[in-house]
């Protein structure tokens, strides 16, 4: 009975071509860096669109690696908040003495006529 028993081997685990004269696409890989420290490395086709941001495995965008030193060099404005302009325009002095002033006429129920 065992004589006669069919062997087979499953479907799909296992291929059945080789690899002889196969030409694989040229490929680049292209290592991408996050703020956290992981590091991905990317393969890409030759002629492809390289991306310069990538997203980690951890959520934080990564940058092409090599890229933050060239945007570690440019010169870059600090963001002004409100705050920082209303400081540009009033001293310390003038801003408690409105401040003051403001907050007497709301105890004195002073209401705004805007007519």
């Amino acid at each position: 009975m065992a004589e006669r028993s069919l062997r087979g081997m499953s479907i799909g685990a296992k291929s059945l071509e080789s690899d002889d004269n196969v030409d694989f696409a040229a490929r680049t890989d292209v290592a991408y860096v996050c703020p956290k420290g992981h590091r991905t490395i990317l393969p890409f086709a030759e002629g492809a669109e390289i991306p310069d941001q990538w997203e980690c495995r951890c959520g934080e965008i990564a940058h092409r690696e090599g890229e933050q030193d060239q945007e570690a060099d440019e010169i870059t404005k600090p963001t002004r908040t409100h705050w920082d302009m209303l400081l540009e325009r009033r001293s310390m002095d003038e801003l408690k003495t409105l401040l003051d002033k403001r907050l007497g006429m709301h105890h004195e129920g002073w209401i705004p006529d805007y007519e």
